[in-house]
């Protein structure tokens, strides 16, 4: 597998020993940043990344921060995202069983480096399930595609789920 993954400052160390983990799996782990503690903004890390997970250049992508909230935010911002913030591995297992999600968000102050590795394993190794959440994951890709383009008026059009 090929995953990207990024974080700010404050997950730059668990990025680092998240992408240990990604290698000792055999898989290809390509760094998005933050090389370093030092101070920065992880919109600046999140959004390059989302873009290219959207894009099909990687399997899916992992950013990391304090909390996981922020780059949650910025990265389903971005149009075909589904990133989930998980702080346990049902929850990662279930983000890919159920919705498709294709970037993993952890809070580095939230879980420990061994949590953290199960969060990774959990969500690479589980595969969307289809059947009756295909359906449902239709209507979110719908509500996506409707709130990308605006209306004639210049607003986001309206979608009915």
């Amino acid at each position: 597998m090929r995953i990207a993954i990024g974080a700010d400052h404050a997950g730059f160390i668990l990025k680092q020993l998240l992408i240990e983990e990604i290698r000792a799996l055999g898989d290809e782990a390509v760094d998005f940043g933050t090389h370093s503690e030092e101070s920065c903004d992880y919109p600046d890390v999140a959004e390059p990344l989302a873009r290219e997970v959207a894009a099909g250049g990687y399997d899916f992508g992992v950013l990391v921060c304090s909390t996981g909230v922020g780059p949650s935010i910025v990265a389903n911002k971005v149009h075909g995202i589904r990133a989930a913030l998980c702080h346990d591995a049902f929850a990662a297992r279930r983000a890919r069983e159920h919705t498709d999600a294709n970037v993993l968000c952890i809070g580095a102050w939230s879980v420990g480096r061994g949590v953290a590795a199960e969060l990774l394993r959990a969500f690479r190794d589980a595969a969307f399930e289809g059947g009756r959440h295909a359906r449902r994951l239709a209507k979110v890709r719908a509500l996506d595609d409707a709130t990308r383009a605006p209306s004639a008026e210049g607003s986001p059009a309206r979608v009915e789920v």
